[in-house]
């Protein structure tokens, strides 16, 4: 037996549909790879997906991006993994070869178009085929729920974190939406990585639990003068996770010389900059999103050392996918929600 959820037409008015058949999945065929998945997060960004904000998204399509699960079979040009492996998906294909492969900037590689959830079927099934550049690989101990989304939250927030923000011990980061999966990973990796967290949310009642997952301070704000709250003085890295929501306040939260690392873009808004106070105090505003396969072996170890806190908002079944789908766009939630096929509850 095998399920997906389907979404058959760009926006909100029609609902996702849920796809049941006791067909055998297909043979992959070259590099593909086919896993039998075992849980799917729900990212905010399947719902900019819905939304059509990325022009190019192919319908019908099966969206989710954060699945992990067992390899069942494997094409005959698969050189990274064998039948039987545990592995979790990224967001995409990555070619290997362009000038931003080299870099170790997969996420950007303009030689692979296989892009989940947009372009191929995505994770929101019992199996996924994707070429196998795809995935990372998985430990084994890791439950289901937890494995789908750390690619997403704590590889996301690690590469903006420590590859572009470069954070270390001794410096003091501000986090946006930390209440979020990607917000609530960056409290835990920017703590992790010796720094003074400040984290911003909305709503007082989750304060408490940003405190216990490792932030100094807490500002309950709705986005545009938390700036003026810094009880520490102005931080060295913001990690933002909403977008024009929060965008200017992040700036002015800065010192001179200090870097904004752009992951959210939740409305469809955009920001306004002032660019002369951008150039006069020398801030660095740098986009970042996914993570590498090296990034992502970074996380496990540091996973391993000591877990992080991976909060699950609610597990449902695939049937469930549309709701799944409303309850993120609707926000406010603590954690993700991860869809579960049948063959892993």
């Amino acid at each position: 037996m095998s399920e997906r959820a389907r979404l058959t037409k760009v926006g909100w008015e029609e609902d996702l549909t849920y796809e049941r058949s006791d067909a055998t999945p297909a043979d992959p065929a070259g590099n593909q790879v086919l896993i039998e998945v075992e849980a799917c997060g729900v990212c905010f960004r399947d719902c900019i997906d819905r939304s059509g904000r990325f022009k190019f998204i192919q319908t019908p399509i099966t969206p989710g991006h954060e699945a992990v699960g067992r390899v069942v079979a494997v094409g005959p040009d698969v050189t990274d993994w064998s039948v039987g492996d545990r592995v979790a998906t990224t967001h995409r294909d990555f070619c290997g070869n362009c000038v931003a492969c080299q870099r170790e900037s997969g996420s950007l590689c303009q030689g692979a178009t296989g892009v989940l959830g947009l372009l191929i079927d995505g994770g929101y099934a019992s199996h996924l085929m994707a070429p196998e550049r795809c995935f990372y690989a998985m430990d084994q101990g890791i439950p289901a729920t937890e494995a789908a989304v750390l690619h997403c939250t704590f590889g996301t927030s690690y590469r903006g974190l420590a590859r572009f923000g470069g954070v270390g011990s001794g410096q003091q980061v501000l986090v946006t939406g930390a209440n979020g999966g990607v917000g609530s990973a960056a409290v835990q990796v920017a703590s992790r990585l010796g720094a003074t967290v400040t984290a911003v949310t909305r709503d007082e009642r989750h304060a408490e639990y940003l405190t216990k997952l490792g932030a100094q301070h807490v500002i309950v704000d709705a986005g545009d003068r938390f700036h003026k709250e810094l009880s520490a003085g102005p931080v060295d890295v913001v990690m933002d996770c909403v977008g024009p929501p929060t965008f200017n306040s992040s700036l002015r939260s800065l010192r001179p010389g200090g870097k904004m690392i752009v992951v959210g873009n939740v409305v469809e808004e955009r920001a306004s900059v002032n660019l002369g106070f951008v150039v006069t105090r020398g801030l660095q505003i740098i986009g970042s999103s996914g993570a590498t396969r090296a990034d992502m072996r970074a996380v496990l170890e540091l996973h391993a050392e000591k877990p992080f806190s991976i909060e699950i908002h609610e597990k449902l079944d695939l049937e469930q996918a549309d709701r799944a789908q409303r309850m993120v766009q609707a926000g406010g939630l603590h954690g993700r929600i991860v869809l579960v096929p049948k063959q892993g509850s």
